[in-house]
């Protein structure tokens, strides 16, 4: 399978006492991103609220979103263990569900060297058939894998196809570039950074950005893929605040407020994470009037 563009984020939405989810807010909100542009929908990472998750939850999320989206576009379900065991359990519910991918992060209380993360990562690919997008993202993992261990496993595990870089160091796709002669698809995951790592030859941007603004993150792409340099820098510094401020103020609190501000009942992040502030929420509509 091979990816590109833009793969949206969606929310888990609880019930008002948080103890289960809203499904039909769910559904509604996969709906908007569909309409909104996405090449593919990636569940249950941290937009999602995956690591606030029970085990039943995870399961009643990824199977709802993959019989909801049925086969519109590709559905990638986000894994996030600590433990080889857990993440191979969930890769291979996936994979019994009609996933098209897994999208794989290690988490670790215990600092993991490169061959324990080459180990995690090559007993999961065993264990399934499915493509797996290797996930980096130091800042909430606590793991940050180094380009040449990434590129490493693309060239020496089957089912590494492709790899979504967050650190927000645009260096690190250019070396991911570099090192694999341009073979190995990587996706940006900083929201800042879209223009730059789509210049530098990112395969897509993987972004919660189209649930508040649209199709504005589809422009983008699209521009940058046909070589219109200056529309794209346009449509990017449009977007550039409101991407901003998604980051700054917490993905699921910032997604979550804004769909409310569109008329859905998205709800609030659960607990100990917070619902935006007045005057978050505030900024936050003087910012989406501007993509209206």
């Amino acid at each position: 399978m091979k990816l590109s563009g833009i793969i949206s984020y969606p929310i888990t939405p609880f019930s008002a006492d948080e103890r289960s989810i809203n499904f039909d807010v769910l559904g509604e909100t996969l709906e908007l991103l569909l309409q909104n542009g996405s090449d593919a929908i990636a569940p249950l990472g941290s937009t999602g609220e995956s690591a606030y998750l029970s085990l039943e939850e995870w399961r009643q999320v990824a199977d709802f979103t993959v019989k909801k989206v049925a086969g519109r576009v590709p559905v990638i379900v986000g894994i996030s263990e600590l433990t080889t065991l857990q993440a191979i359990s969930k890769a291979r519910y996936a994979q019994s569900i009609g996933a098209d991918a897994v999208m794989i992060i290690p988490v670790s209380y215990w600092k993991l060297t490169d061959q324990e993360i080459f180990n995690y990562y090559k007993e999961i690919s065993d264990a399934i058939t499915l493509p797996i997008m290797v996930y980096n993202n130091p800042a909430t993992s606590g793991i940050d894998m180094s380009p040449e261990l990434l590129v490493n496993m693309f060239h020496e595990i089957d089912n590494v196809t492709m790899v979504k870089e967050s650190s927000g160091d645009i260096q690190r796709m250019h070396k991911l570039f570099t090192l694999s002669s341009g073979k190995l698809p990587f996706f940006n995951g900083s929201n800042p950074l879209a223009l730059e790592a789509l210049c530098a030859g990112a395969s897509g941007w993987c972004t919660a950005a189209p649930n508040l603004i649209g199709q504005e993150p589809q422009a983008l792409y699209q521009s940058v893929a046909a070589g219109k340099l200056d529309e794209a820098r346009e449509i990017f510094y449009r977007q550039l605040p409101m991407l901003r401020f998604i980051v700054a103020g917490g993905i699921p609190k910032a997604i979550k407020a804004g769909l409310a501000l569109k008329g859905i009942a998205a709800g609030l992040p659960r607990r100990p994470l917070r619902g935006a502030t007045v005057s978050e929420t505030k900024f936050l509509k003087s910012l989406m009037e501007t993509h209206s």
